[in-house]
């Protein structure tokens, strides 16, 4: 068996008496295109939070290509940092810097890269996203949502990263441009041959971008599966999650009248 390109084992974090994570595994594989579906609160944004090293996991590990990333310093962590790209849930964009800036920023941040030749690279990677060279010294502010969150994803594939997280990449978006941002993401995925993580509530999306799905309840990886096999999942959990439905075993903080 290959070594996994992402591998999660064990990993719990907790605030205080909160436990989130209980004993988080995930394996993804290269090339693979994973998403995370749960509902809000069940630990999907700190189980990504712990992979990019912004929290550090109360225990577990953490590889990427086989290397250990929970407990190294930031200055051990960089080399494989620069290897990942990312999507923001809300594209997260510089509002101090032009749209080409923002997506060169990984780029010109590190002096990896001069910045007329680094503008080049982001007039391409808009193209790829189906952006022209219109909107290149525009502020973000004056984008609408779907437009930055295709500059969000301009910036995320701009260093050519080998695995890129997608944090909620359809949210917020009518359901046209929702399609559209998936389409783009299914593309640039396919073109790039990255590893994708992506975290989701959104099951549209999900089933357009996955190859296999893993749903997360109360910090633990519940079922995980190919796309095509969720709708058989045979989980109660998975089952009333993907259908929406109220009743079932997952307990909803509802106030009734």
């Amino acid at each position: 068996m290959a070594e996994p390109k992402i591998s999660l084992t064990g990993v719990t974090r907790s605030f205080g008496p909160k436990h989130v994570l209980r004993g988080l595994d995930l394996d993804i594989a290269a090339g693979e295109s994973v998403v995370v579906i749960g509902g809000s609160g069940t630990g999907k944004s700190v189980m990504l939070k712990c992979i990019l090293g912004l929290l550090e996991p109360d225990a577990g590990s953490i590889r990427i290509d086989g290397e250990e990333l929970v407990g190294r310093k930031f200055e051990e962590r960089e080399p494989i940092l620069r290897r990942l790209g990312m999507l923001f849930q809300g594209a997260a964009l510089f509002d101090s810097l032009r749209v080409w800036e923002n997506v060169a920023f990984g780029l010109t941040s590190t002096g990896a890269m001069k910045r007329a030749e680094a503008r080049e690279v982001a007039v391409e990677k808009l193209a790829e996203v189906g952006l022209g060279s219109d909107v290149m010294n525009l502020w973000p502010g004056e984008l609408s949502g779907g437009m930055q969150k295709r500059v969000g994803l301009a910036r995320a594939i701009a260093t050519d990263p080998e695995i890129i997280f997608f944090d909620e990449p359809t949210t917020g978006l009518d359901p046209i441009m929702s399609d559209i941002i998936d389409e783009l993401i299914v593309d640039c995925v396919k073109r790039s041959g990255a590893t994708t993580l992506t975290i989701t509530h959104d099951m549209a999306s999900a089933r357009k971008i996955a190859h296999r799905i893993a749903m997360i309840y109360e910090g633990r990886i519940i079922w995980a599966g190919p796309t095509s096999e969720i709708e058989e999942s045979g989980n109660a959990y998975v089952d009333q999650f993907i259908h929406g439905e109220v009743e079932g075993p997952i307990k909803l903080d509802i106030l009734k009248p």
